[in-house]
C-alpha cells in the first residue's frame, strides 16, 4: 500500500524566514520538512511534530534543530506559515493568538 504524499507549500512569510537562515541550516530544515511533512504531517508517535492546543483551525509545529516550522494542513497540502528560532517561538505564538482574539471580537 502506497502512502499518499502531501504537497508542502511555503507561505510568503515562511519563505522569507527560510532565506534569512544560513544555507546549511536552511537545507537541514528543508530536508526535515520534506521527510516529515510530505508523508505524515500528523503527530502520530513522532516526537518532532506536535499539535498545538487552542488553535482553530489546528496549528502544528515541526522541530528541526533550534528551529520550529509552524504549519496547517488543508486539502492535500501542508502550508508552512512561519519558521522561527526556538527562542522566538513563544513570541510568535502569542502574536498569532492575539490576532485570533481580534478576529473573534470583530465577528460578534
Amino acid at each position: 500500500m502506497s502512502v499518499k504524499k502531501l504537497r508542502v507549500v511555503l507561505a510568503g512569510s515562511a519563505e522569507r524566514d527560510l532565506r534569512k537562515l544560513e544555507p546549511v541550516l536552511a537545507l537541514e530544515l528543508c530536508r526535515d520538512m520534506v521527510c516529515y511533512l510530505e508523508a505524515g504531517p500528523l503527530p502520530i508517535g513522532k516526537l518532532r511534530i506536535k499539535k498545538l492546543a487552542g488553535f482553530s483551525p489546528p496549528l502544528y509545529r515541526l522541530r528541526s534543530g533550534d528551529f520550529r516550522a509552524y504549519y496547517r494542513i488543508r486539502e492535500g497540502e501542508v502550508v508552512v506559515l512561519a519558521i522561527r528560532n526556538k527562542k522566538d517561538s513563544e513570541k510568535f505564538l502569542r502574536r498569532i493568538e492575539g490576532k485570533r482574539r481580534l478576529y473573534r471580537k470583530g465577528a460578534k
